[in-house]
């Protein structure tokens, strides 16, 4: 395992988001998370993935 685990505070700060909303995310489950004993881990791949998979491409309009 090589991929770093991220704190809910770490995760928040690379959001640039509370900690409160990462907790939320990882209550509905719309974020993948790890339990390590009573704490809760995010690893770093699962945060990019979260964060490609909510992008929105911008609309390229034609000329003409």
């Amino acid at each position: 395992m090589t991929d770093k685990l991220l704190t809910l505070e770490e995760a928040a700060a690379r959001l640039g988001t509370s900690t409160r909303f990462v907790r939320r995310l990882v209550f509905e489950r719309r974020i993948a998370y790890i339990k390590v004993g009573r704490h809760v881990r995010i690893a770093e791949v699962d945060l990019a993935g979260f964060v490609t998979a909510r992008r929105v491409d911008a609309l390229r309009r034609e000329a003409g």
